[in-house]
């Protein structure tokens, strides 16, 4: 692919997706009530802060069930193709795997997955 079709190709991006902002920014129904400005907790007035600091634990917690979720999504099609591509398919899936222990051992070893 050439550099002009590469800045063709991201330009209509550009205009497109900004196109798309400014247009729905134009269309959309306003509404300037007061309690859209509030934070939402299930109908409930908020009581205190409700700007409050979560552990890093969560966050530690939700990047590994992404990272296992989006394992999953590789290992189906592998395994719908298993017969295909043989050993060298095996052993790189295996290779995968090995990867994936490590990264769970060391979070494991840093208690990522123990809830304090």
């Amino acid at each position: 692919m050439d550099s002009q079709a590469l800045i063709a190709m991201f330009l209509a991006a550009v205009v497109l997706v900004g196109g798309a902002l400014i247009f729905s920014s134009i269309i959309a129904p306003k509404s300037f009530n007061l309690q859209k400005l509030e934070p939402y907790e299930c109908g409930i007035p908020t009581t205190g802060l409700t700007w409050l600091q979560f552990n890093v634990g969560y966050y530690l917690f939700a990047i590994l069930f992404l990272i296992f979720d989006v394992e999953t999504v590789f290992i189906f099609p592998w395994a719908v193709v298993m017969k295909e591509v043989g050993m060298v398919g095996f052993i790189e899936i295996v290779i995968f795997f090995v990867i994936l222990i490590l990264g769970l051992l060391y979070a494991w070893k840093k208690k990522a997955l123990v809830w304090v």
